[in-house]
């Protein structure tokens, strides 16, 4: 006789959280873990989200979505212990959030005859602020705890994608450049820094240069209207599979890369490139 077990629900995650979160009988390491720790793995887990969507895995795509539900369910979780939120915190406020800056969809009727009007996303989200700010202590402008422009740009974004971020937001009040032209010309300016900072030797400087020189590279790809966190993902796709390429080739004559030299490893790569080049020139267009 075949048993069906029901399916399981959000309300049985929080459930199982719960129990791993016990201080009598759940889990040593769960137990340990504070927001600080857990962190890392829900960038991670992000991450993987992403990985499954580039590689059109919908198999992979319903796990990861899983580990990254786990994620948000672990945080609230550890806040509802120190008093602070529950889940049903987190739903009812985005939930709200949704509803509010969605005015086109869940408004009035004049608001959804209006539409999406360009910029309102913006708008709302700066109402949004505005309404926090008058809840708080102060209310002038030279306020010490006034929000600035960049204030709302999260500090712990991977680097290219907060750089794309603050550029966008300074971009909007006017503090851009035209056209791409200077952009080019910055970016020249800031490697031949950089080549000066290397040859003196000296790791501060060369580190602050290397980040100013990314941060125009940065610039460039917004510019260009490209994310950089993807086109990065991409190049380290290729150097894989066409450094794969290379351990493929020195196997079938039972050595390694380590028991190759660079002269041989580059000129498999070349061999890789090409045929990566040949297989894309015979797509249909």
């Amino acid at each position: 006789m075949t048993t069906h077990h029901a399916q399981k629900t959000l309300a049985d995650l929080i459930e199982v959280m719960a129990a791993l979160r016990n201080p009598n009988g759940g889990c040593p390491w769960d137990l340990k873990q504070t927001f600080a720790t857990i962190a890392p793995y829900t960038i991670e887990e992000a991450y993987e989200v992403a990985d499954a969507i580039a590689r059109d895995d919908m198999g992979e795509l319903k796990d990861e979505l899983g580990d990254l539900l786990l994620q948000v369910v672990y945080h609230a979780r550890m806040a509802e212990e120190i008093g602070a939120f529950a889940f049903g915190d987190v739903a009812e406020a985005i939930t709200r959030k949704m509803i509010r800056r969605h005015p086109h969809v869940f408004g009035t009727d004049e608001e959804k005859a209006a539409g999406a009007a360009p910029g309102f996303w913006e708008r709302i989200k700066a109402e949004e602020r505005e309404g926090r700010g008058r809840e708080g202590q102060g209310t002038g402008p030279l306020d010490p705890d006034a929000k600035g422009v960049l204030s709302d740009v999260p500090v712990g974004l991977p680097g290219l994608t907060r750089a794309i971020k603050l550029q966008d937001k300074a971009a909007r009040v006017g503090f851009d450049w035209p056209n791409i032209t200077p952009v080019f010309d910055k970016i020249r300016e800031e490697l031949a820094e950089l080549e000066v900072e290397v040859a003196s030797g000296e790791r501060a400087k060369t580190e602050a240069e290397f980040g100013d020189l990314m941060f125009v590279m940065a610039n460039l790809a917004r510019h260009l209207k490209l994310d950089p966190e993807a086109a990065l993902r991409g190049a380290n796709q290729k150097f894989t599979r066409r450094f794969q390429h290379i351990e493929s080739r020195l196997a079938e004559s039972g050595r390694t890369p380590s028991q190759s030299d660079l002269a041989e490893m580059d000129r498999l790569w070349d061999e890789a490139k090409a045929g990566e080049q040949i297989g894309s020139s015979q797509k249909p267009g």
